[in-house]
């Protein structure tokens, strides 16, 4: 009888353990937005946690480009550890982090610099319909074809590189991103550019999603192209215009929904902004946001950027 009990007390033990570790593992699951805190606020990661028949899987927004997999992520205890892989010249990069009243709380190292981050998880966006009827107010000029007055620089500490002439302004390569000094939240944005060959920019919208202009005339729609919602949603079809010519897009912008024409082609199709994209200021996702031109890779030249806001929709 000892011994039966002795078995029962190891198999309720084993179990104990494995509803306890599933228990901890669940509190990890789902999306969330990391914004570094004190001096490196300005650091924003995204991550995914998902359980994959009992297993841990992910994927990770170091920053820039696109979400990548994870190259290992395991719980320990009351902590989350994973792994960004290695990449040439750059290590393997280790987070570890804790849920704390609702919020992921981790670090991790870059170049030997300690960084703190804080997790939430994404809003939950009410239905919002970007091909409604809406009711807009008065246009916002944010180039007039004379100056940058209207753009703030993202990197204070550098200069510029950005000129006007002959109506449009122009980056020299690797230069300042321009972000607008006005905050918008419903709008539709109007753009006129032109990139040199294999060349690229991209159109923040409220700051945090990319829509990408890229010289790509000729090439399969995907989604990196010609206005994706960057590394999330490719272009219906690829509208580009040979580089060296001007280029044409409006995006209407509602909630978490965007629609958007190139050169007079239909794109984006009231499609999802899935989530932030790499190079986003912020991940405050449902506050008002600016308009961010990138600078900082390759030439491209803008006569036009405007801005009209919505002031009321329809159905």
């Amino acid at each position: 009888m000892r011994v039966l009990m002795s078995i029962a007390a190891s198999l309720l033990m084993v179990l104990f353990t494995a509803l306890s570790s599933f228990a901890d593992q669940k509190a990890f699951l789902g999306r969330w937005n990391l914004t570094g805190t004190g001096a490196n606020s300005d650091r924003i990661y995204w991550l995914e946690v998902t359980d994959e028949g009992g297993k841990l899987s992910g994927r990770f927004l170091n920053r820039g480009g696109s979400p990548l997999p994870l190259e290992s992520i395991k719980v320990e205890g009351d902590q989350l550890i994973f792994t960004i892989a290695a990449r040439p010249n750059v290590p393997a990069i280790e987070h570890r982090a804790k849920v704390e009243r609702g919020k992921l709380v981790g670090s991790t190292k870059e170049r030997d610099t300690p960084i703190q981050w804080v997790g939430v998880h994404p809003p939950t966006w009410p239905p919002a319909d970007a091909n409604a009827k809406h009711a807009y107010g008065k246009p916002i000029e944010l180039f007039d074809g004379k100056s940058l007055d209207a753009f703030d620089l993202q990197h204070k500490d550098k200069p510029s590189g950005w000129t006007v002439a002959d109506g449009a302004m122009t980056n020299e390569p690797h230069a300042n991103n321009l972000i607008s000094k006005q905050k918008f939240k419903d709008y539709k944005i109007q753009a006129e550019y032109k990139l040199e060959k294999d060349s690229n920019s991209g159109i923040y919208q409220r700051g945090r999603y990319e829509l990408q202009v890229v010289d790509d005339f000729g090439k399969p729609a995907e989604s990196h192209g010609h206005m994706s919602i960057y590394a999330w949603v490719a272009p219906k079809v690829n509208a580009s215009k040979p580089a060296g010519e001007w280029q044409a897009m409006e995006a209407i912008v509602v909630g978490n929904k965007v629609t958007v024409t190139l050169n007079g082609q239909k794109v984006q199709d009231n499609s999802t902004f899935e989530a932030i994209t790499g190079g986003a200021l912020d991940a405050n996702e449902t506050a008002p946001g600016p308009i961010m031109l990138q600078g900082d890779h390759g030439k491209v030249w803008y006569r036009k950027v405007t801005v009209t806001p919505i002031v009321g929709a329809g159905s």
